[in-house]
């Protein structure tokens, strides 16, 4: 008897165990797709090497550094910064590159007839009384500065007319001298670069600067 319920134990746990294998199981869920509609699906890089086809490489260069055909020039001297920009406005257009550079330099200011100075203010004003009482009333006695004491006679852009003022004092006895006036000052130059068989005249895009002149220099 018990032989028989144990046999009959066992048989019951067999389909009941084969009853869950069948139908006991929980379907997989269905996964989304791995994109939105319409965005190509993302593949690994080592998919798309074995998929793409070889392609030619074409390298092309591009040279920056000025040609060895180029010619350039400098064009001055300007002597304010309005001058100098004016004209590199004026001659951009028309070649390849264009800077501008600045120079001291020295420039004349006329020539200054005088009496060297006194060795006191009455020194001074006593040449001034012995100038008047001789015609010569076109004088100044300089009363402050490195010239303090001088009695100025004439400043003048033209030398010839400074030498004869010049010699109109000496003829009187007045121990008159001249001298240039010079200072130090800023000039401007303007440099270009164009192609060596180009025609550049400057003086079609600058008319009437005939104070102006320009040199070859070498290529920047």
């Amino acid at each position: 008897m018990f032989v028989r319920l144990l046999f009959l134990l066992l048989l019951a746990l067999n389909v009941g165990a084969g009853a869950w294998l069948v139908f006991g199981r929980v379907p997989e869920p269905t996964l989304p797709p791995a994109t939105d509609p319409g965005v190509p699906e993302l593949r690994l890089l080592s998919e798309t090497r074995r998929a793409a086809p070889p392609v030619k490489a074409s390298i092309a260069s591009v040279s920056t550094t000025p040609g060895a055909a180029d010619a350039c020039g400098s064009l001055g001297p300007f002597m304010t910064t309005v001058d100098m920009r004016a004209a590199m406005q004026a001659l951009s257009p028309h070649v390849a590159r264009i800077q501008y550079r600045e120079e001291q330099v020295r420039r004349s200011h006329g020539y200054w007839v005088y009496l060297p100075a006194a060795a006191d203010r009455e020194g001074a004003l006593d040449a001034a009384r012995r100038l008047a009482a001789r015609g010569i009333h076109d004088y100044y006695v300089v009363t402050a500065g490195d010239s303090q004491n001088t009695i100025s006679l004439g400043l003048f852009n033209d030398q010839s007319n400074a030498e004869k003022r010049l010699a109109q004092l000496q003829a009187l006895d007045f121990a008159a001298k001249v001298e240039q006036r010079v200072e130090t000052e800023p000039a401007y130059w303007v440099d270009y670069a164009m192609p060596a068989d180009a025609t550049f005249d400057w003086s079609a895009w600058l008319p009437g600067r005939n104070d102006l002149q320009s040199k070859p220099i070498d290529c920047f």
